[in-house]
């Protein structure tokens, strides 16, 4: 008898965090405005050619590292306003500009590179102190790349994509059991999967044309802080009172907590429905809204703030 085949990771996010949405206490979607929300949506533009957080120009083995090794450290926005900030940046943009000056100067990190890297070196790669704690967890989270690249692919990061067969869905399936890509909490006992940066790597090697994946769609929201600020913002989520007092005194948020784990599982809900609302997929959704966040109007406003390898 053959065995039945594993639930697609992507499913899995869905049906885990609408079923928190279901059970949530402090946050809620407020469902009467998807369909007006929705109407206003538009698919986000893609950077300018000359953003200093992409790197647009290599092979597709250079596009590939670059890919996968940002997504491994694009985590820590609990401790952006704690890092040296790059002038006009934010915490992801000043981070990403130290990736793709190192890529353009002395070419990509092999993986025999990346598996002794140490935080004294990468702190000066991103222009950072190293004896902050975030340096020793992206130093780390880059080991754990480097060994599995070594070890499982030859050394070689094309053929980590290649060996996703040209799914988005099997390239997240891949990194989501790296340590490097661990995204899980457990909310009222039960696993939450999120998976926000595995699944956003696919999405960003796809992005970069390393390969088409033709199941992109298939992908979730990636689940940070700042999609459900914006959506908290824009009133398609409604917070308990306590909990929107704690975030706009700009107390950090515990991962893990039910109230974290509700924000993030209700904001990747909710724009589920936007996506049943509309022609657009969640990830260009999830898009949308990221590159919204940036406006005055949202960055005005505390959003949510946990410190954790997540996001």
């Amino acid at each position: 008898m053959t065995s039945r085949p594993e639930t697609p990771l992507p499913n899995r996010v869905r049906a885990a965090c609408a079923w928190v949405a279901g059970e949530a206490c402090s946050v809620r979607i407020d469902e009467g405005v998807i369909e007006e929300y929705a109407r206003g949506l538009e698919a986000a533009e893609e950077p300018e050619p000359d953003s200093p957080t992409r790197l647009l120009e290599g092979d597709r083995e250079t596009l590939a590292a670059f890919a996968i090794c940002l997504d491994a450290i694009n985590f820590g926005s609990g401790w952006w306003p704690t890092i040296r900030k790059r002038p006009g940046l934010s915490g992801y943009s000043t981070i990403a500009a130290g990736v793709v000056e190192r890529f353009r100067g002395e070419g990509p990190w092999t993986a025999d590179e990346l598996v002794g890297i140490e935080p004294v070196e990468l702190a000066k790669t991103l222009g950072q102190d190293p004896a902050h704690p975030l340096i020793a967890q992206f130093a780390a989270s880059l080991r754990d790349v480097g060994e599995r690249v070594r070890a499982e692919h030859g050394g070689s990061f094309t053929a980590l994509v290649d060996a996703a067969a040209g799914s988005a869905v099997a390239l997240a399936e891949l990194l989501a059991g790296w340590d490097a890509f661990a995204d899980t909490s457990i909310y009222m006992g039960r696993e939450i999967p999120f998976f926000k940066r595995a699944q956003l790597a696919a999405a960003d090697v796809d992005r970069a044309g390393v390969a088409s994946f033709a199941d992109r769609a298939r992908l979730t929201a990636f689940a940070d802080n700042l999609v459900p600020h914006v959506l908290r913002v824009d009133g398609v989520l409604r917070l308990d009172p306590e909990l929107e007092g704690r975030i706009e005194a700009g107390e950090l948020l515990v991962h893990g907590s039910p109230e974290e784990v509700e924000l993030r599982a209700c904001a990747v809900h909710a724009v589920e429905l936007l996506a049943a609302a509309t022609s657009l997929s969640a990830p260009e959704i999830d898009s949308a809204l990221w590159n919204r966040g940036g406006a005055l109007r949202y960055k005005a406003l505390p959003r949510p703030r946990s410190r954790n390898i997540a996001y």
